[in-house]
C-alpha cells in the first residue's frame, strides 16, 4: 500500500480512483472492493506481487489457487492482520487504509477462518454475540439477543439449526458454518471472506454451506470464497480469480472457465483455453 500518514481513522476512505482494469466487471458500476497493484513481502519473499482483484457487491467471487499461491496472505491483507507492502485497496471507489481487523469490521468486512472461531461451551446465542453483547440496565438483555439470532438464521434459510440455544458442540459440521457465517451478517457485514467453508463436510452439509453462500449473494452481500474444490466453485460463484505463485494470473466471469481451463491456471499460471488471462506488471 502507498505510504501515507495515518489519519484520525485509519478505515475512512480518502481521495481514490474508480478506473477499472479489464477484468471483467462492467465500467459503469464501481466494485465494493478494489485491490490495485497490491504487493506484501516478508523480508526477501515477495508473497503477492502487483495483484489487481474486483470483488462486486452481491457476487460470488472465488479466489481460486494452490497450496502457497497467495490467497491467505491476500484475504489477510484484505481483512487487516497484514498490510500491503505497496498498492492501494479501494472500498466503494476510494482508498482505505485497513490497518487491524477492527478497521476492515468498520468497514464492514467479516472474514470467517477455516477454523471458525467458536466457542463449543457457548451456545449458538452467545456465540453469535461474543464481544457485541446487547445490554439492559446494566445487564444481558438475553430476549433481544434471542430473537436477533433467530432472525438472522430464519433470513439466511438456515433451518438445520433447532435451537439458537443449543451448544456449539452439539452443532454438525454444516451447522457451526451456518452459525459463523450468521454471527459476520449481524455485525452488518457489506462483504465476508470464507476461507475453505466447505472443507472436511460431507455431501449434505457442504449443500448447506453453498446455499447459505447463495442467500448471502441473494442479500446484496458480496461474498470472497476461497476453495480448492472446483465442484464447489463452479455451483456458487459469478466470478473467479486465479492465484499463481503470488500472482494474480485470471480474472473473470465464471462462464470465461471450465474445470480444465482452472486447473490449467492453478498448476501453471497460464492456459490457452481461457478468455481471462490478466496482464501482470511486474
Amino acid at each position: 500500500m502507498t505510504n501515507t500518514p495515518e489519519s484520525s481513522s485509519p478505515a475512512t476512505p480518502s481521495n481514490g480512483s474508480t478506473e477499472h482494469d479489464g477484468s471483467g466487471v462492467s465500467p459503469s458500476s464501481t466494485p465494493l472492493l478494489q485491490l490495485k497493484k497490491v504487493t506484501r513481502s516478508f523480508g526477501a519473499v515477495q508473497a503477492l506481487k502487483y495483484v489487481d482483484l474486483e470483488v462486486p457487491a452481491g457476487k460470488v467471487t472465488a479466489l481460486i489457487g494452490d497450496n502457497g499461491a497467495g490467497k491467505s496472505t491476500l484475504i489477510k491483507a484484505i481483512a487487516g492482520i497484514y498490510t500491503p507492502t505497496s498498492g492501494d485497496i479501494l472500498w466503494n471507489g476510494s482508498v482505505v487504509h485497513i490497518h487491524s481487523p477492527h478497521d476492515a469490521e468498520q468497514l464492514g468486512i467479516a472474514t470467517v477462518y477455516q477454523d471458525l472461531a467458536l466457542c463449543d461451551n457457548l451456545d449458538v446465542v452467545e456465540n453469535m454475540f461474543l464481544g457485541h453483547e446487547e445490554m439492559r440496565y446494566s445487564t444481558l438483555d438475553e430476549i433481544k439477543m434471542e430473537l436477533a439470532a433467530k432472525k438472522t438464521l430464519a433470513d439466511l434459510s438456515v433451518t438445520t439449526v433447532k435451537s439458537v440455544r443449543q451448544k456449539v458442540a452439539s452443532l454438525s459440521g454444516g451447522q457451526r458454518q451456518s452459525v459463523a457465517v450468521a454471527k459476520a451478517v449481524m455485525r452488518e457485514s457489506k462483504l465476508v471472506i470464507l476461507d475453505e467453508p466447505t472443507a472436511a463436510l460431507g455431501v449434505s452439509q457442504t449443500a448447506q454451506v453453498l446455499e447459505l453462500i447463495h442467500a448471502l449473494a441473494g442479500r446484496g452481500i458480496a461474498v470472497l470464497l476461497i476453495s480448492h474444490n472446483l465442484n464447489d466453485v463452479f455451483a456458487v460463484a459469478d466470478r473467479i480469480a486465479v492465484m499463481h505463485l503470488g500472482t494474480l494470473v485470471s480474472s473473470g466471469p465464471v462462464s470465461d472457465y471450465d474445470a480444465s481451463s482452472a486447473v490449467d491456471l492453478i498448476t501453471t499460471g497460464e492456459s490457452a483455453r481461457s478468455v481471462s488471462t490478466v496482464a501482470q506488471t511486474s
